[in-house]
């Protein structure tokens, strides 16, 4: 199945094309490099307006080249949601708007169960978009981890402002797969998890992770924290090379086995293109979800 983002307000991509997206976060317009963005643009008076402009280095990495003076950060809302936008060196802006497909899915699911006390465990947690969706949609603790202490800190600012200081979220720089090791240790359990792995990375003590060797592993310890009563498993992925079949092939072989009281949906998820009647790819999910 293909989601599309379309539901924000605050945030608009504007176009794509030629390895590069156009966006428009809340007024200030942003031009950044979009490996799947192969077709050409025709069209280029859009892309004039741009605000900043990320450049990429053959040395790795990148630059920002300012057209204007920007703030070094500011906020952006989505629904009931405000989180920080602040342009980093590797490109990112602290938020995959993509992604709030899944907060609204999370959170809608968590709506459905008031009476339930959920748990979510939120891995590769990033700046917390998620984190604060489950938080904002009643969830009774929500577990956020990450190995980038940056990214973490980041967090606690979406938290504070998007006013969830009330909610119970605990922050934790890690490893995931050895979080995961030690809940089961401790008897821990969720009912929601989510997790959205990169291709390469690695921990904070330099533990190596490379999706295609550590994904299986991951989602086998998982699955040993995840509570009889569970409420939903997300895996999101950015991968080249990996179709929404291998997550649902996945998600079915290891998942239903333990839990065939739900099912499982997969596909991409694309931004809408504002000046074109284009989607832009951006990447894959597969969910299991109670039934």
């Amino acid at each position: 199945m293909l989601l599309k983002a379309d539901q924000w307000e605050d945030y608009t991509c504007l176009d794509a094309g030629n390895g590069e997206k156009l966006e428009q976060w809340k007024g200030i317009v942003l031009r950044r490099p979009d490996p799947q963005a192969i077709w050409p643009i025709h069209d280029r008076t859009e892309w004039r307006k741009a605000d900043a402009i990320y450049h990429r280095s053959e040395k790795g990495g990148g630059s920002w080249e300012y057209k204007k003076k920007l703030p070094e950060s500011w906020t952006i809302n989505y629904k009931n949601l405000t989180l920080k936008v602040s342009p980093t060196g590797f490109k990112h802006t602290g938020i995959f708007p993509e992604q709030a497909v899944n907060w609204d899915w999370m959170s809608n699911l968590i709506k459905t169960y008031p009476d339930e006390e959920i748990r979510v465990l939120n891995l590769f947690a990033y700046t917390g978009g998620a984190t604060m969706a489950c938080a904002a949609a009643g969830a009774a603790e929500i577990v956020h981890v990450d190995a980038a202490k940056g990214m973490v800190q980041w967090a606690k600012e979406n938290r504070d402002l998007s006013h969830l200081n009330d909610r119970t979220i605990r922050f934790i720089v890690d490893d995931c797969m050895k979080f995961v090791e030690r809940e089961k240790r401790r008897g821990h359990t969720y009912h929601g998890i989510l997790m959205d792995p990169p291709s390469y990375g690695r921990g904070p003590n330099g533990e190596m992770w490379k999706f295609e060797k550590e994904i299986t592993g991951l989602i086998q310890a998982c699955l040993e924290i995840l509570d009889d009563h569970a409420l939903f498993f997300l895996i999101n992925s950015y991968t080249t090379g990996f179709s929404s079949i291998v997550l649902e092939d996945l998600m079915k072989t290891m998942i239903l086995p333990t839990h065939p009281n739900g099912i499982v949906t997969t596909g991409e998820i694309a931004l809408p293109l504002q000046n074109r009647d284009l989607l832009l790819p951006c990447g894959i999910y597969g969910r299991w979800e109670r039934k």
